[in-house]
C-alpha cells in the first residue's frame, strides 16, 4: 500500500483562514455593534429588528471579510 501524501502547499492567500477569521470576528465584533446601534433607533416590531440586524450585520461581515483578506494578503508578501 502506498504511503499517504497529506501535505498542502498553499500559494498566496489562505482562504480557509480568511473564512474562519471572518466568521469568528463577525460574531465577536458584529453582535456588540448591532446591539449598540439598535439603541439609537426605534425598532417596534420583530420584523424591523431582524431587518436592522441583517442590514448592519451584512456591513460588518463585508468589512470584516475584506479586512481579513487584506491582512492575509499582506502577510503572505
Amino acid at each position: 500500500m502506498p504511503e499517504l501524501q497529506e501535505r498542502t502547499d498553499p500559494e498566496g492567500v489562505d482562504y480557509g483562514w480568511v473564512m474562519q477569521t471572518t466568521f469568528v470576528l463577525t460574531i465577536v465584533v458584529g453582535a456588540p455593534v448591532v446591539t449598540g446601534l439598535s439603541l439609537l433607533y426605534e425598532l417596534p416590531t420583530w420584523a424591523s429588528r431582524v431587518s436592522f440586524a441583517v442590514r448592519v450585520g451584512a456591513i460588518v461581515w463585508i468589512l470584516t471579510a475584506l479586512g481579513a483578506y487584506w491582512y492575509e494578503r499582506r502577510r503572505q508578501r
